[in-house]
């Protein structure tokens, strides 16, 4: 995430920024807007207590209500100046630093690592699972940090080198089972045929494929 900061503003005071990726973002007001359109089409046809039980659905909905405007008359409107100053908005946001010595580029470098380790602990309490472990011995920490840097550090190479999120990523791996027949002939394990995307995913991380056939036992003849 690109933070190329604003130089209007000298470091160790509020520092504005903006940000490449978080502007893209605003993509998702228009089809936003577009929806908050259809919605209040024709409303003006509608009794005033009809556009007030409108009124009131559309404020539970903030995604929504954030864009309504409602004329004196009670007429249901897209609030046009709230649109425009969204937009002088897009990418944008303060820092805030109390060392004045910095340099914006500084700044906004730490507090990009702070976010990444922020997503880090949140990735090992909920992806990864980690949950309290009351070790006595210091080696014994010791290695509990360690593969839980190495879980997470895998998880970051494999997000990297696939170019997407390993939620999406173990979703389509999870995919993949194996399975167990059995017949006269005897008995044998099976994984499922690995899709497309299943394969992409194995040849980017340069992952040989299971074998198809795991395990294979002759049936007993009486």
């Amino acid at each position: 995430m690109a933070l190329p900061c604003l130089p209007s503003v000298a470091s160790g005071h509020g520092l504005p920024c903006r940000s490449r990726e978080r502007g893209e973002k605003a993509e998702i007001r228009l089809p936003t807007s577009a929806q908050l359109g259809e919605t209040i089409a024709n409303t003006d046809k509608l009794s005033a207590t009809k556009r007030a039980k409108l009124r009131g659905r559309l404020s539970t909905k903030p995604g929504l209500n954030r864009f309504l405007r409602v004329t004196p008359k009670g007429l249901l409107r897209i609030d046009k100046a709230a649109i425009k100053a969204e937009e002088r908005l897009d990418g944008k946001f303060l820092l805030r630093c109390s060392d004045p010595h910095l340099s914006a580029e500084d700044i906004a470098t730490g507090y990009k690592q702070l976010l990444e380790v922020e997503r880090g602990w949140r990735d090992m309490k909920t992806i990864i699972d980690l949950r309290p472990v009351y070790h006595r011995k210091e080696d014994r920490i010791r290695a509990h940090i360690q593969l839980c840097w190495l879980a997470l550090l895998l998880i970051r190479i494999t997000e990297t080198t696939c170019e997407d999120t390993w939620t999406n990523l173990r979703e389509e791996l999870e995919r993949i089972h194996v399975g167990t027949f059995t017949g006269p002939a005897g008995t044998f394990r099976q994984r499922t045929e690995t899709s497309p995307a299943q394969r992409t995913i194995l040849a980017k991380l340069g992952v040989t494929e299971p074998k198809r056939i795991i395990t294979l036992e002759p049936g007993t003849t009486v």
